[in-house]
């Protein structure tokens, strides 16, 4: 049974955490951490949690974690992961972090996007970006794991398959719509119920922090045209991607690659995703439509940001770094309708 840790569990993505481990059959929470809510009953925090357990948020303590647990995982917003994953590291604790401080190998990228100095810099060369598609082969020897982000995983996985095939010599546009839930617990006037019901907006135009990440990962072989929207719905990410050609592209068969990805769902041509049929799951859904008269191929992803864009993916990270079969804990459909 692998003992986990939660530091940060107040937010979205650690309650998805600790909902995933708590049916998952060989992994348990043993730990949870949390500054604001130190000393209440995790159920106090998450309702959703009763009768299912008895945990009490604790103050964060790296001698408690590292005697207690086989994995940490650090559930804080960006820029404060930082410190917490350095402590743990130190003291040899296997560390998957769902937040952005270990994503980007370049330091200076990272100051740049993030407005910081990065504290760790010698921490980025031992993180494995967490994306199975990719890095399946050394995340089961990795011991600190930097989860995607859930736009780039949206765009990396369909766009990963084409990067060898003839393009254009210009932008691809990645045009991505998320429910609310992607901007995280903290409040907002900008996504309070009157400001976003009935409404989509678009947001950090070409500034994105994600940017630089997708580019990364697509090992800079093409540019991104990344443009964020927010709709008023809870979870989800819908994206669209036009892609101009400079030839004939067997997108069937350079989508063949995934046939034996446990969680991407090759729908095919003409066949779009919904948002509905991957909520809830670690399912990334890609279809396509090839425009003749434009020249462009035009992709659509679907994921949920919280299960295959964050939680899903780092359990299914966990899974391969102890050895299990990474579908354990996550096979599951959509939450439809």
């Amino acid at each position: 049974m692998v003992r986990v840790g939660i530091v940060g569990a107040t937010g979205y993505g650690a309650r998805e955490l600790v909902r995933l481990i708590t049916a998952h059959p060989e992994a348990d929470v043993v730990v949870v951490t949390s500054e604001s809510a130190a000393g209440k009953p995790l159920v106090e925090v998450h309702p959703a949690f009763g009768k299912l357990t008895t945990l009490t948020c604790e103050p964060f303590s790296v001698r408690m974690l590292a005697e207690l647990c086989d994995v940490v995982f650090v559930a804080v917003p960006a820029t404060k992961s930082m410190a917490f994953v350095s402590a743990l590291r130190a003291a040899e604790v296997s560390v998957i972090d769902i937040g952005p401080d270990f994503r980007l190998k370049d330091p200076e990228l990272f100051k740049q996007h993030y407005k910081t100095e990065h504290t760790a810099p010698g921490l980025l060369k031992e993180a494995v970006y967490g994306l199975p598609i990719a890095n399946r082969m050394v995340l089961d020897t990795a011991a600190l794991v930097a989860v995607p982000g859930c736009y780039p995983i949206s765009i990396i996985t369909p766009l990963k398959p084409l990067l060898d095939a003839p393009l254009a010599n210009i932008p691809i546009v990645a045009d991505s719509i998320s429910g609310i839930s992607g901007a995280g617990k903290s409040l907002s006037d900008s996504y309070h119920f009157p400001e976003m019901n009935e409404n989509v907006r678009a947001y950090n135009l070409a500034a994105h922090r994600h940017t630089p990440e997708i580019e990364q990962e697509l090992a800079n072989k093409v540019m991104v045209q990344f443009n964020p929207h927010v709709g008023p719905y809870t979870r989800g990410i819908l994206t669209t991607l036009t892609v101009r050609t400079a030839g004939e592209i067997p997108v069937d068969e350079l989508y063949a690659r995934y046939a034996e990805e446990p969680f991407v769902r090759v729908l095919g041509e003409g066949k779009l995703p919904e948002v509905k049929y991957v909520r809830g799951t670690n399912f990334c859904d890609i279809g396509w439509v090839m425009d003749k008269r434009t020249g462009n191929l035009i992709i659509v992803s679907a994921i949920d940001n919280l299960v295959g864009g964050t939680a899903g993916i780092a359990v299914q990270c966990m899974n391969l770094m102890f050895g299990h079969d990474e579908t354990l804990g996550l096979q599951f459909g959509g939450m439809a309708p």
